[in-house]
């Protein structure tokens, strides 16, 4: 395992993050099929003998479970100052108007009730899930900046946004001397850069580290585009990310060079986001051994010019989509 610094920070991660969205219960929340507890934490286990570090939930992933899944793998298989510890806040919990949101209400108690079931007194990186135009900025940011102060949270982070967006965010926060964003996790694969024309750019001059999200693009990137998987098959939210039109010949990129080197598709996918300055760690799911297995291999495949510039070159712009 390789380990890098978060940005600018002095916090050190592996350059594999762990996301836990794999893993909780299947009847809670909606992911029916995410791991349940005792398949979660064998994996969780084998991450943790591979030297991953890094490990990022949310509160909404199958309806708390698992923060509760991951709380309790932590406790038992690694000591609690040995890992990086992130979830989110955001989404909807409850029924009511401040079930969800990134009110100065809605954080305290969303961060009080991710610290219960993840079994901890205080979380590693704090991210908000998504943008909230129903608050003011300068009541979201306080609220970040007193959890911080309050020794519940060592560091703050945010997701998918337009860049113009973040620069308010992290502006606003110097302006008042609170805790600044440190990192930004955002939709980032070879079926997506749209992150580099603006977000990327501003996140290297700002030494923000980035952790994009879906760096496999859902699957899409380790398989045929017309193979079905039991996720990918209920996953709405996916359909709405790619375009065959113009992602299909990528694929098959993917698969040329992979057939090359003789390694599996989904180390190709990592490798290319691993070869990208602006990124700290990309997060990935995983649900068998193998899909972790290939995310520890892709850190020792590294893509030359060519191969980088194959996988580029079918690219077409496409709509900003996952906010």
């Amino acid at each position: 395992m390789e380990y890098t610094r978060l940005g600018s920070t002095g916090l050190q991660v592996s350059r594999i993050c762990l996301g836990m969205m794999s893993f909780g219960e299947p009847a809670r929340g909606n992911h029916p099929w995410s791991l349940p507890e005792e398949d979660s934490r064998r994996l969780i286990e084998k991450a943790i003998a591979a030297g991953i570090t890094f490990f990022d939930t949310a509160n909404v992933y199958s309806d708390g479970s698992s923060e509760e899944i991951t709380g309790r793998a932590i406790r038992d298989f690694t000591d609690r100052e040995d890992v990086v510890l992130a979830t989110k806040v955001h989404g909807r919990m409850r029924p009511g108007p401040n079930g969800a949101g990134l009110s100065r209400k809605a954080i305290i108690r969303e961060l009080e009730d991710s610290l219960r079931r993840l079994g901890t007194d205080y979380v590693d990186l704090y991210q908000i899930h998504r943008w909230d135009p129903g608050t003011p900025l300068e009541e979201t940011l306080e609220a970040l900046d007193s959890v911080v102060r309050a020794g519940k949270v060592r560091y703050l982070g945010a997701s998918s946004m337009w860049a113009w967006q973040f620069s308010k965010a992290l502006y606003t926060a110097g302006e008042h001397g609170w805790h600044r964003f440190v990192s930004m996790q955002d939709h980032y694969n070879l079926l997506n850069r749209e992150e580099e024309r603006e977000m990327h750019p501003l996140c290297a001059d700002q030494g923000v580290g980035v952790i994009p999200w879906s760096p496999l693009a859902r699957g899409r990137l380790t398989r045929d585009w017309d193979e079905e998987t039991a996720r990918s098959g209920s996953d709405e939210f996916g359909r709405r990310l790619y375009d065959e039109s113009s992602d299909r010949a990528i694929v098959a990129r993917v698969a040329e060079i992979a057939a090359e080197r003789g390694v599996s598709r989904a180390q190709v996918a990592l490798a290319w986001v691993l070869s990208k300055p602006v990124v700290t760690a990309p997060i990935v799911g995983v649900t068998k051994d193998a899909h972790l297995d290939d995310a520890v291999a892709a850190l020792e495949l590294h893509l030359g010019p060519e191969e980088i510039a194959r996988l580029e070159e079918p690219y077409r712009p496409h709509a900003v989509v996952g906010f």
